[in-house]
């Protein structure tokens, strides 16, 4: 038996492959390094797991995860995951090339992440070929949920926010200025709670204009300053994976033409394809 793994900040989505090839999907919440120790994924893994779970016949966990930039990171990861599956050999690699492998699988081409964070690069069929570092939610992030729900949060504490959107915005969180500006300085995981109101821009039907602008806004800063930057990166087809990307695909899509690259394929997770990926390189073995 082996799992397949794919970690964001939020969410994790495992898959248990059996021998006989079933597969059993579950989740857990997410585990970036950069935010959880080794500790904290321990027990959040064994609180959140099935408890049905056959450890003792799992041979392999293959897991990738976000923010797993570095050997330090990752072996925060791994640490954690020996603890839990102690009959296993674990493997543990960058949430990126976990994209790559799901939307491309073994051809070279452009592959992309937009969830809470944001990830881009050119992958060469096996591996990572150029990356150009997201600089994480505080200095970069262009595109993601948390970058859009900063957007949104701005406004709303500057008083920009239309008044038929702070309306709303009041009614579904009750939250005034001063709770926000506590709960990104003064609390744990800040990436995830600005990541968050992505899905109130995109819920929320009172001010189209406004959400789509926010969007449009935050795209157009994604793809000048992070896909634009690739050499010769017209020639590769746009490939995204992550929940931001899949919800506001209309928009991505119209922003990936304005920057003349074609659209490839947009997923909300990479999951069932990088299990795939797993299979055939099993069979290959």
């Amino acid at each position: 038996m082996i799992i397949i793994a794919d970690g964001g900040s939020t969410k994790t989505n495992w898959c248990l492959l059996d021998n006989a090839g079933k597969k059993v999907y579950f989740n857990t919440e997410g585990y970036n390094p950069y935010f959880v120790d080794s500790e904290y994924i321990v027990n959040s893994l064994k609180k959140g797991l099935p408890k049905d779970l056959p450890y003792d016949q799992i041979s392999e966990v293959n897991y990738y995860g976000a923010g797993v930039h570095n050997e330090e990171k990752a072996g925060i990861v791994v640490e954690a995951l020996k603890q839990v599956f102690v009959n296993s050999t674990v493997f543990v690699g960058h949430d990126l090339l976990a994209a790559a492998r799901a939307l491309l699988g073994d051809q070279a081409g452009f592959a992309a992440i937009l969830g809470t964070g944001t990830n881009t690069c050119i992958y060469d069929g096996k591996d990572i070929a150029q990356n150009i570092d997201s600089a994480a939610y505080i200095l970069g992030d262009e595109g993601s949920g948390c970058y859009i729900g900063k957007k949104l949060l701005t406004d709303y504490i500057r008083g920009f926010m239309p008044e038929d959107v702070r309306a709303v915005f009041w009614e579904t969180y009750k939250l005034t200025p001063d709770d926000v500006m506590d709960a990104v300085y003064t609390k744990p995981l800040a990436n995830r709670f600005c990541a968050s109101f992505s899905k109130f821009v995109y819920d929320v039907m009172v001010n189209i204009n406004y959400s789509r602008g926010l969007v449009q806004t935050s795209f157009d800063d994604f793809f000048r300053n992070l896909v634009s930057r690739y050499p010769d990166y017209q020639r590769y087809s746009f490939n995204c994976i992550g929940s931001v990307g899949y919800n506001f695909r209309n928009v991505l899509e119209e922003t990936a033409n304005q920057y003349s690259m074609k659209v490839g394929r947009i997923l909300r997770s990479p999951i069932d394809d990088l299990v795939q990926y797993h299979i055939t390189k099993s069979a290959a073995l």
